[in-house]
């Protein structure tokens, strides 16, 4: 569990959406996980990772999930959403880390954002606990 507050993020916002492959890695680890981690760790709203079924890319090689394919190097989506200064700070680690791949800003507006409270999160945290 985070110790981190929740914070508000409401209107004007920038979506950064990062496109590399499922396969990637950042020193023997996914490099999607890379990405998140170092979101999370630079207090960015949230990020998320959705892994597509099929698509190209530069190479224009089709990478796609059917038994048949030679390609199992899916696609991955990285999406960070956050006010532009914050997307704007993190993007030289994206830089870094996403050596293939491509790497998309989009103004964006919020409507609503909301997680938990800790009291709900304690619960939970608990309930997780005794199931265990």
């Amino acid at each position: 569990m985070s110790t981190r507050e929740s914070r508000r993020l409401t209107g004007s916002a920038l979506r950064v959406t990062v496109f590399i492959g499922e396969n990637d890695t950042w020193q023997h680890k996914p490099l999607y996980a890379e990405i998140v981690r170092r979101a999370h760790r630079a207090g960015l709203a949230g990020a998320s990772v959705f892994r597509g079924i099929e698509g190209f890319g530069a190479t224009s090689l089709i990478h796609t999930h059917r038994l048949l394919s030679l390609s199992e190097d899916l696609p991955v989506a990285i999406v960070i959403v956050d006010e532009e200064e914050r997307v704007r700070a993190f993007l030289p680690q994206l830089d870094e880390l996403v050596t293939e791949g491509l790497v998309i800003l989009d103004d964006c507006e919020v409507i609503r954002y909301v997680g938990r409270d800790k009291a709900d999160r304690a619960d939970r945290a608990d309930q997780g606990d005794a199931e265990a």
